[in-house]
Order: structure tokens, then C-alpha cells, then sequence
């Protein structure tokens, strides 16, 4: 049957308690209302009397634990009339970079269209029997997080088809203050880096599709017939546990928000020849690999200004996990390497400390730490950051070339804020 819904409930859905040790959870009188929470009260309008195709997965949820598809489809006001799953599915349970079928959703009988494989847009045949096109996908605040350049690809398309899009707009997990990393050059174009934009945007997915739309970043300068239900009671300095809303995974290996919080920069370890720690309970926490020496990686961290976590010595195994690891890399052999704490969150610069590792990595062992060229470069979206690293440069140097394309980020960005 391929991608069909699974009904998962509210119960099972716990607060993540992160292993972050600033700001410890406190308890929330009043939670933020989600776009997804107000569509049906304060946007019922956009949908009324439609045929509704919806771009969503397992974190496309009410606050109350109910499911946007059921929500929709039980409204009275409109059909749901097609589903649109991006990577991992819209039951979230199929490992990264596996190809998805589609299928029909049982109880409703409408069709579920995979956008992650051979097919990553929706093609106007997915499109015939949709009036609006309704996005709501809870995403991780990192550019090579598939799921923004998914939503904007599917914007691209309703634009060519003259078909409005409701983006129901969610937190940025890892606050909305501030943006980091290189900016995606045109040349490296593709689902991990869609976007001009740094690997941080300090953007909720809504005031980010509003960027991509009017900024004429749809192929051809289209514009999408845009709409955004926007939150009540999210400001700009929250984390996600001070929401007030459950912590869903929003992939396999993003299980934790501290995994969220670091994953801006240890994701670059995928494009290397180190572990990034998929098979394992703490992905993008921990790196190594069979070679390396952990004190010598230490000592050589130890020589950059790295804030906000605590890094310490840590031997780990990857397992073939079903449904989060496949074949993870360096899978049963034993792996040295480094464990990362976040002590200090709001003080931590994700991209900085990715740098950092990898350099402390490359330092300590020139002959062993190697870079996948294409998958690296694909990911930085940006050449300068790998050969700055093969040739030995700090951290701090190869951060401080982004700065001229992060002033001009910033000067587009200050115009789409939507919260304060």
C-alpha cells in the first residue's frame, strides 16, 4: 500500500524533557496556539467549500494531540481530497534518504503522493483535484532539513497551477533570534539546500516561505498565492519546551530537541568519513570512528573557543536500527570519538561547533579524516568551507568569510518577521 496514515495518539506523544541545562521546563499556563490550532477557527475562510490537498506527516498535529488530516477531515467544510508526504513519510517512520511509494489512505480514500524520490514536486496530475493546497509540517530550523525545500517545491507547483497555498505556521524548535553559516550558493542547488539561505535562518516555516515567495526564489520568479495562519503566543526567544507543546519527533534521528539544537552543525559530519552516531540512541551528539584517538581530538578542540557545551571522550557502536538506522556507517565496529553536551543553550552557535569538530577531527588525524567532496559541499552549500577545513584554517577564520553573506541575509530577513 506504500504511505498511508498511521493513527497515532495524543498519549503517545509525551513532552520532551531535553537534556539542555538552561531554561529547565517549567510549567506552561497557556500554550502556544500553532497555525494548524487556529485554521479551523480563524481561517476557516481559505478552506471553506474547497477540495484540500495536504502536505503534512506524523508532526502535522492540533495541540490537543489530534492530527490535522483528521481535524480536516471531520470539519464539515471542506473535502480532503489528496495527501502529500515529504521525506521520511507521513507516518515519519521510513530512515532518511529512502525512496517512498504512495498509496491511499484507508479510512479517507484519498491518494498519498511520496515528494521524496523520484518525484520530489507535485506534478499537476497530483494536483487536478485540488482548489488549495494546505502545508503542516513541524520543521527543525536547518536549511539541509529536506522538509522546507519539500514545502517549496509543492509552492512552486500550485503556483504554475494557479492553486492558493495555507502554510499552518509552527515554532522554530531552536528559537528565532539568530542565523549562522554559510549562505547556499546557487551552484549547489538542491533538496539539502533549496534556498539562498544560511543553515540557520532564525525563521518559523511560514515567515520562511513568505521570504522564498516573495523574493521571487520559485522557479522563474513565480509567485504562489500565499497565505499564512499564523501562531498566537510564540515569541521570538522561545525554545521549543517553552511552548508548551509536545516534543514529536520530527524524523527517525531527531529524537530529542538538544539533537535539534546541535544538529545545524554536526550534520556536516555526514559528509565525512567520521560517524555522525545514526545507529545509535544519540545521533548528531556524539562523532567517531574506528581511527580516531579521543584525547588527541580533545587536545586539539581544546585550542578553539567553542561555547555552550561540554565535550567529552565517548566510545560508541552503531546498530542497524529498523525504521531509524539503515546501515548506518561504520555499523558494529567499535567507534572513539567525542560525546557533545549542551550546558549552555543560549549561548550555543551549532555551526560553530560543527566547525569546530571537524576541525579538531582533521587536525588530529590528516591522514584519516576525509571529506566526501559532493555530499559535504552539498550540505555547507558552499566550496570555501571544505577547503578551508582540508587546509588546517580555524574555526573561527573559515566562520568569519560567511559574514558578508550573512549582513546581507539579515537586511532581507528583517522585512518578513512576523512575531516579535
Amino acid at each position: 500500500m506504500g504511505d498511508v496514515l498511521l493513527d497515532v495518539q495524543a498519549e503517545t506523544l509525551p513532552q520532551s524533557l531535553s537534556p539542555m541545562k538552561s531554561n529547565p521546563l517549567r510549567t506552561i499556563t497557556r500554550p502556544v496556539r500553532t497555525g494548524a490550532d487556529r485554521l479551523l477557527d480563524a481561517a476557516s475562510g481559505l478552506i471553506e467549500g474547497k477540495r484540500i490537498g495536504l502536505l503534512t506527516n506524523h508532526t502535522g498535529r492540533l495541540s490537543n494531540g489530534n492530527s490535522t488530516i483528521e481535524a480536516i477531515a471531520r470539519a464539515g467544510i471542506c473535502r480532503l481530497t489528496a495527501l502529500f508526504g515529504p521525506e521520511h513519510g507521513i507516518a515519519g517512520n521510513t530512515p532518511d534518504g529512502i525512496a517512498i511509494a504512495g498509496g491511499v489512505e484507508t479510512r479517507l480514500g484519498a491518494p498519498v503522493f511520496s515528494l521524496y524520490g523520484d518525484v520530489q514536486k507535485p506534478t499537476p496530475d497530483m494536483l487536478k483535484e485540488v482548489d488549495v493546497l494546505v502545508c503542516d509540517i513541524q520543521d527543525v530550523g536547518a536549511r539541509f532539513y529536506t522538509y522546507i525545500s519539500t514545502i517549496a517545491l509543492a509552492m512552486e507547483a500550485a503556483a504554475e497551477s494557479g492553486i492558493p497555498v495555507v502554510i499552518l505556521d509552527r515554532p522554530n524548535p531552536i528559537r528565532g533570534l539568530s542565523f549562522e553559516g554559510p549562505v547556499c550558493q546557487p551552484s549547489l542547488k538542491s533538496l539539502v539546500g533549496w534556498m539562498p539561505i544560511p543553515i540557520t535562518t532564525g525563521l518559523t516555516l511560514g515567515e520562511l516561505c513568505k521570504v522564498c515567495n516573495d523574493e521571487g526564489w520559485l522557479d522563474g520568479g513565480r509567485k504562489a498565492n500565499l497565505h499564512v495562519v499564523l501562531m498566537e503566543r510564540w515569541r521570538r526567544s522561545m525554545w521549543y519546551d517553552e511552548t508548551g507543546l509536545a516534543w514529536i519527533p520530527p524524523s527517525p534521528n531527531m529524537p530529542t530537541l538538544a539533537t535539534a539544537a546541535i544538529y545545524p552543525g554536526m550534520c556536516l559530519v555526514e559528509g565525512t568519513s567520521l560517524s555522525e552516531g545514526r545507529g545509535t540512541s544519540d545521533p548528531f551528539l556524539i562523532a567517531g570512528a574506528p581511527w580516531a584517538d579521543p584525547e588527541c581530538v580533545l587536545g586539539q578542540l581544546s585550542r578553539f573557543d567553542v561555547r555552550g557545551v561540554k565535550v567529552t571522550p565517548e566510545r560508541f557502536t552503531p546498530r542497524d536500527i529498523p525504521g531509524t538506522a539503515r546501515q548506518p556507517k561504520f555499523e558494529g565496529r567499535e567507534c572513539r570519538g567525542i560525546r557533545i553536551e549542551i550546558v549552555n543553550r543560549d549561548a550555543l552557535k551549532p555551526v560553530h561547533v560543527g566547525i569546530s569538530v571537524l576541525a579538531a577531527f582533521k587536525r588530529a588525524h590528516p591522514e584519516d579524516m576525509l571529506f566526501d567532496s559532493m555530499r559535504f559541499d552539498l550540505l555547507a552549500g558552499n566550496l570555501q568551507v571544505r577547503e578551508d577545513l582540508e587546509l588546517g584554517a580555524p574555526p573561527d577564520e573559515i566562520c568569519a568569510a560567511w559574514e558578508s553573506g550573512l549582513a546581507d541575509f539579515s537586511r532581507i530577513r528583517s522585512g518578513y518577521l512576523m512575531y516579535e
